[in-house]
């Protein structure tokens, strides 16, 4: 008795480590077999599962089976000893299965030795109380003694077994869960950075959305140029989702954000012990890139001793790691974006010649938002909306004072600054319409230095009137009687300021 408790200790011990080896259901339950094969002698054995598709009993894993085989077997409910036992959520054990004719022989004839039997043992496997499928062995016997405490040991197992297949099934939903919100993300990503979403009517920026169209689906190497703020990311991203590399990583480096020591190890990566600190192996950029788009952002900053490697990885498609001498072959596609004058760099000795034809395929411009003033009420807009919708909040325009003041500042920050801008008016707007008076002092400022003199208190008094008087129209599509009553006025007063203003209601929509 000691000694079979011994070697049942070790068979569920080995079980349970080969159910916590791995989340791969049929690699799980392949092991169970195997520890079964060592320490129950067994012949053959299969665990079946129920397939919800057909509803019919097949094979997940089996021992000594054929496999071409294993594809051909199923058992409907009832059918076979298995059938019966998955119908009935009942063990069965056949002493002998030559004598027992609801053996069905499924998986092959089998002779048991000379003065032997083969006894057949089946117990379900269930999973909250339902049975899930069954779990069966082929053994030789000379008696039926060790048969009951057979049954006994596998209905144990099986419990075990029921257990992983209730975690396979929850991992697999949750793992199509995350697989089925990558692919939503995906795609918003992909709907997002659509050229054609992007915002900008002039002529200068319909020439950069032709150009992103033509340059997408080859794998060309990219260069952004423009100021600050003028939108290169968007269109390093919009480059990647309008590829052929749409579903592979796309991978970006503020080549600004680090200093050098950093910014290679960011790139390429380092072995563990590369230098103190690296406790641990580190995957680059560029590796996690592959296949994909690395975008290198201000690449103008790099060093020259970066240019270099950088120079050789994208010539050559291949690194090392920082303290590694092994060869990374990588297959990405390269963007970059800079506002410097890379042409005086390589005069003065900071950029490297032949880096910048390497980087130059493919160059694409972005002009600065003030010499496209088409573009800046179509971002205002957006901004608007976005930031209302943000903040929970009912504005739905601007004044037409605001907009002139949007419409004839010079916007150094450009598109950038003007989101900020817009941000911040709606977050100090506590009603519908955005006013001059909500826009930042850099706005203001640049109105007042094109009057003369400086603004007084009456004249901002009756701009103020004015813009009010006129938004009122607005609203009421130009009738004054209404928009008198809107602002408390009789209609005497209303016609003596419409008057003063030079307002024309009949005008206004």
């Amino acid at each position: 008795m000691p000694h079979r408790r011994i070697h049942e200790t070790e068979l569920l011990s080995r079980i349970a480590r080969a159910l916590a080896e791995s989340l791969e259901l049929k690699r799980t339950l392949a092991g169970v077999l195997e520890a079964l094969e060592v320490h129950m002698a067994l012949q053959m054995g299969t665990i079946n599962l129920l397939d919800p598709d057909s509803e019919t009993i097949k094979i997940a894993v089996a021992h000594n089976i054929d496999s071409e085989l294993q594809k051909q077997i199923e058992y409907r409910e009832g059918e076979g000893i298995t059938g019966i036992v998955y119908q009935t959520g009942e063990p069965m054990i056949v002493p002998d299965i030559a004598k027992d004719k609801r053996f069905l022989a499924k998986t092959g004839e089998r002779k048991p030795s000379e003065g032997k039997k083969m006894a057949f043992i089946c117990v379900p496997i269930k999973v909250e109380g339902k049975t899930a499928g069954a779990m069966s062995v082929s053994k030789e016997t000379s008696s039926g003694k060790s048969l009951q405490n057979d049954a006994r040991i596998l209905n144990v197992i099986a419990t075990m077994v029921g257990q992983a297949v209730k975690i396979n099934d929850l991992y697999t939903k949750e793992k199509r869960g995350w697989q089925e919100e990558n692919l939503k993300l995906r795609q918003q990503l992909r709907n997002r950075f659509k050229i054609h979403n992007m915002i900008g009517s002039s002529n200068a920026m319909q020439q950069v959305f032709g150009l992103v169209e033509q340059v997408a689906q080859s794998n060309a190497t990219v260069m952004i140029r423009g100021e600050s703020g003028t939108g290169k990311d968007l269109i390093a991203h919009a480059i990647h989702y309008s590829s052929l590399r749409a579903d592979k990583p796309f991978i970006k480096i503020n080549c600004t954000a680090l200093p050098e020591s950093l910014l290679e190890s960011e790139l390429f990566g380092h072995e563990k012990g590369a230098f103190t600190g690296a406790s641990d192996k580190k995957i680059g950029r560029f590796e996690r890139a592959h296949g994909g788009t690395i975008f290198l952002d201000e690449i103008g900053d790099f060093s020259l001793n970066l240019q270099v490697k950088l120079l050789r990885a994208i010539q050559f498609k291949e690194f090392e790691r920082v303290g590694g001498s092994e060869t990374i072959k990588t297959n990405v596609r390269i963007v970059v974006a800079t506002n410097r004058n890379l042409e005086e760099d390589i005069k003065n000795g900071i950029f490297r010649e032949d880096l910048y034809y390497r980087i130059n395929v493919f160059p694409i411009f972005l002009p600065p938002l003030r010499e496209r003033k088409d573009d800046i009420m179509l971002l205002a807009d957006y901004f608007l909306e976005k930031y209302s919708k943000e903040n929970s909040k009912n504005i739905t325009r601007l004044s037409t004072p605001a907009i002139n003041m949007l419409t004839s500042y010079h916007w150094p920050g450009n598109i950038r600054e003007l989101e900020n801008c817009i941000e911040r008016a709606v977050l100090l707007c506590n009603e519908e319409v955005i006013r001059s008076e909500h826009l930042p002092p850099s706005l203001q400022f640049e109105e007042a230095a094109h009057k003369t003199p400086g603004r007084t208190l009456p004249e901002m008094v009756e701009n103020l009137e004015r813009e009010m008087i006129v938004d009122a129209l607005k609203k009421n599509k130009g009738q004054q009687r209404k928009a008198a009553e809107q602002l408390g006025l009789t209609e005497r007063m209303m016609g003596y300021k419409i008057k003063k203003y030079n307002i024309y209601p009949k005008q206004i929509v």
